[in-house]
């Protein structure tokens, strides 16, 4: 397969014009979003939700969160990533595969109809996790795009994905909330290094090959204007374009900042081997095998599924 998306370079890295569309052949008619959203969606390459889900169901969401949390605590498995400085969780991968409720969750219509729309086909799961982001200790995500890693360690062809973020705890510019960079989807940043193999068990608590230089954020800043950040009150949610520039901050203020993450991946743009000639990373980190469309399901998190949708 020819990669049309090299990085991972020697010397100067270059800055490429994306070859993807951003929005796959879809209209308002298609889904949940208007049409106002969809443009800004293919401006902006990200769109945030106010309240898409209930207080009531926050409070479910919230009480799973905490759940998950105990269940994982003083685990050493390899989908519980801590924080490299201390044992505080960071993230909880493959949350829909080894928990219930955030299965439920992955397949809720609300969420999967706009994925669906964004795509322009089917969906599956390509990646899930729950980011904790404790108050005081929680560390930074330096800047990144998600694609240049899925594409050259997993072996995700093409742009054609989309994260969505479960907002779970107040987000304030305070505590650590995501930033992005408008615009900074249509453009490809080349990085810098060689992959080491099992690069995965380093990257995942710091990440530092996949990461651009310090003159391409500043370039994509001056084409964007500006850097936004993801504030808003638990139960909004925010979709991101998979190529989107985003990172935060370290989290010093007392507030959690804590989000469940779920990657949709259209059922067109199956992963292949990775693009930087390692192995592939493990299942918990990128699924490849079982893989099948989401059938969305309408429900009330207080309650069972309502629903096929």
């Amino acid at each position: 397969m020819v990669d049309l998306y090299p990085s991972r370079v020697k010397g100067n890295p270059s800055i490429l014009e994306r070859k993807d569309p951003v929005i796959h052949d879809s209209t308002e008619k298609d889904g949940p979003l208007s049409q106002q959203q969809l443009d800004d969606y293919e401006k902006n390459g990200y769109l945030f939700l106010p309240n898409l889900f209930s207080g009531e169901e926050v409070k479910v969401l919230q009480q799973e969160l905490k759940r998950n949390m105990d269940q994982n605590k003083g685990s050493n498995e390899p989908h519980i990533v801590k924080e490299s400085q201390s044992e505080e969780i960071r993230s909880v991968f493959d949350v829909h595969q080894n928990d219930e409720f955030f299965h439920r969750l992955s397949s809720e219509n609300r969420i999967v109809h706009i994925a669906e729309q964004l795509l322009g086909s089917q969906v599956y799961i390509n990646q899930s996790r729950i980011n904790f982001k404790p108050g005081f200790k929680g560390k930074d995500f330096y800047w990144h795009s998600d694609f240049e890693t899925w594409h050259m360690e997993d072996g995700m062809p093409n742009m054609r994905a989309v994260s969505c973020s479960i907002i779970l705890t107040d987000n304030y510019h305070y505590n650590g909330p995501l930033l992005l960079i408008p615009g900074s989807h249509r453009y490809y940043v080349q990085c810098i290094g060689e992959t080491p193999e099992n690069h995965f068990e380093q990257s995942l608590k710091m990440q530092n090959i996949g990461v651009p230089d310090h003159d391409s954020v500043h370039w994509l800043l001056e084409k964007g204007g500006k850097i936004d950040s993801a504030t808003g009150p638990a139960g909004s949610v925010l979709f991101f374009e998979c190529n989107t520039m985003h990172g935060s901050n370290s989290n010093i203020s007392p507030m959690p900042r804590s989000n469940v993450f779920f990657v949709f991946n259209s059922i067109k743009n199956q992963l292949v081997d990775p693009f930087a000639n390692v192995s592939p990373r493990p299942e918990f980190i990128a699924n490849r095998t079982n893989i099948k469309p989401i059938e969305p399901v309408a429900m009330d998190l207080t309650k069972k599924i309502i629903a096929a949708s």
